[in-house]
Protein backbone atom coordinates (compact mmCIF):
# COMPACT_ATOMS: atom_id res chain seq x y z
CA UNK A 1 0.00 0.00 0.00
CA UNK A 2 2.99 2.40 0.67
CA UNK A 3 4.31 1.63 -2.43
CA UNK A 4 1.49 2.58 -4.41
CA UNK A 5 1.13 5.72 -2.36
CA UNK A 6 5.12 6.61 -3.07
CA UNK A 7 4.31 5.64 -6.82
CA UNK A 8 1.24 8.20 -7.13
CA UNK A 9 3.70 10.78 -5.29
CA UNK A 10 6.00 10.17 -8.00
CA UNK A 11 3.64 10.44 -11.05
CA UNK A 12 1.94 13.75 -9.53
CA UNK A 13 5.80 15.31 -9.43
CA UNK A 14 6.04 14.28 -12.44
CA UNK A 15 2.78 15.53 -14.03
CA UNK A 16 3.68 19.01 -12.04
CA UNK A 17 7.01 18.93 -13.83
CA UNK A 18 5.52 18.38 -17.07
CA UNK A 19 2.83 21.29 -16.49
CA UNK A 20 5.83 23.60 -15.94
CA UNK A 21 7.80 22.57 -19.23
CA UNK A 22 4.27 23.01 -20.86
CA UNK A 23 3.98 26.64 -19.29
CA UNK A 24 7.27 27.35 -20.75
CA UNK A 25 6.51 25.75 -23.82
CA UNK A 26 3.21 27.74 -24.24
CA UNK A 27 4.88 31.03 -23.27
CA UNK A 28 8.03 30.50 -25.95
CA UNK A 29 4.74 29.50 -28.88
CA UNK A 30 3.15 33.09 -27.48
CA UNK A 31 6.04 35.01 -27.90
CA UNK A 32 6.67 33.51 -31.70
CA UNK A 33 3.10 34.30 -32.36
CA UNK A 34 3.40 37.76 -31.50
CA UNK A 35 6.79 37.92 -33.32
CA UNK A 36 5.12 36.60 -36.66
CA UNK A 37 2.22 38.69 -36.31
CA UNK A 38 4.37 42.11 -35.59
CA UNK A 39 6.45 40.80 -39.19
CA UNK A 40 3.36 40.78 -40.85
CA UNK A 41 2.07 44.17 -40.40
CA UNK A 42 2.10 47.27 -42.43
CA UNK A 43 5.27 49.01 -43.05
CA UNK A 44 4.25 52.07 -40.85
CA UNK A 45 4.37 49.92 -37.90
CA UNK A 46 8.11 49.48 -37.24
CA UNK A 47 8.87 52.93 -37.59
CA UNK A 48 6.10 53.65 -34.19
CA UNK A 49 7.80 51.07 -32.20
CA UNK A 50 11.41 51.19 -33.16
CA UNK A 51 11.85 53.92 -30.82
CA UNK A 52 10.40 51.38 -28.26
CA UNK A 53 13.02 48.93 -28.53
CA UNK A 54 15.75 51.49 -28.32
CA UNK A 55 14.67 52.49 -25.37
CA UNK A 56 16.96 51.43 -22.60
CA UNK A 57 16.10 49.27 -20.08
CA UNK A 58 18.25 50.16 -16.71
CA UNK A 59 18.29 47.57 -13.79
CA UNK A 60 15.49 48.70 -11.63
CA UNK A 61 13.07 48.22 -14.63
CA UNK A 62 14.15 44.69 -14.61
CA UNK A 63 13.49 44.32 -10.96
CA UNK A 64 9.90 45.38 -11.40
CA UNK A 65 9.12 43.09 -14.03
CA UNK A 66 9.49 40.39 -11.41
CA UNK A 67 6.82 39.85 -8.68
CA UNK A 68 8.25 41.44 -5.10
CA UNK A 69 8.42 37.46 -3.72
CA UNK A 70 10.66 36.51 -6.53
CA UNK A 71 12.46 39.26 -7.09
CA UNK A 72 13.82 38.51 -3.27
CA UNK A 73 15.21 35.30 -4.49
CA UNK A 74 16.95 37.06 -7.02
CA UNK A 75 20.74 39.11 -7.42
CA UNK A 76 20.26 41.42 -10.17
CA UNK A 77 23.89 43.27 -11.64
CA UNK A 78 24.15 45.97 -13.65
CA UNK A 79 26.52 45.39 -16.59
CA UNK A 80 27.28 47.71 -19.72
CA UNK A 81 24.85 46.30 -21.89
CA UNK A 82 23.10 43.60 -19.83
CA UNK A 83 21.68 43.22 -16.30
CA UNK A 84 22.09 40.01 -15.18
CA UNK A 85 19.68 38.18 -13.10
CA UNK A 86 21.01 35.14 -10.65
CA UNK A 87 19.46 32.81 -8.36
CA UNK A 88 20.25 33.62 -4.14
CA UNK A 89 19.30 29.91 -3.68
CA UNK A 90 18.32 27.23 -5.52
CA UNK A 91 14.53 28.55 -7.45
CA UNK A 92 13.03 24.54 -7.28
CA UNK A 93 11.18 24.32 -11.26
CA UNK A 94 7.90 26.53 -10.27
CA UNK A 95 10.37 29.54 -9.52
CA UNK A 96 12.44 29.12 -12.17
CA UNK A 97 9.65 28.45 -15.14
CA UNK A 98 8.38 31.96 -13.60
CA UNK A 99 11.47 33.58 -13.58
CA UNK A 100 12.54 32.43 -16.84
CA UNK A 101 8.88 33.60 -18.09
CA UNK A 102 9.21 37.30 -16.53
CA UNK A 103 13.02 37.26 -18.20
CA UNK A 104 11.70 36.36 -21.93
CA UNK A 105 9.04 38.73 -21.41
CA UNK A 106 11.10 41.54 -20.89
CA UNK A 107 13.22 40.34 -24.02
CA UNK A 108 16.18 38.27 -22.13
CA UNK A 109 17.61 34.57 -22.15
CA UNK A 110 18.77 32.18 -19.65
CA UNK A 111 22.49 31.01 -20.35
CA UNK A 112 23.66 27.58 -18.69
CA UNK A 113 27.10 27.52 -17.58
CA UNK A 114 26.80 25.42 -14.64
CA UNK A 115 27.25 26.95 -11.50
CA UNK A 116 27.66 30.28 -13.27
CA UNK A 117 24.46 29.89 -15.16
CA UNK A 118 22.71 33.29 -14.71
CA UNK A 119 19.81 35.29 -16.75
CA UNK A 120 20.86 37.82 -19.15
CA UNK A 121 18.35 41.15 -20.15
CA UNK A 122 19.67 43.18 -22.68
CA UNK A 123 19.40 46.89 -21.75
CA UNK A 124 18.23 47.88 -25.24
Amino acid sequence: MSEEKVNIQELAQKVDELLNVLKVVSADLTEVSKSLKAATKPASTPATSAPQSEKKKDINEVKQAFSPELASMLLFEDMQKFVIVKPRRFLGSDNFAKVASVVREIGGEYISAGKESHFKVPKK
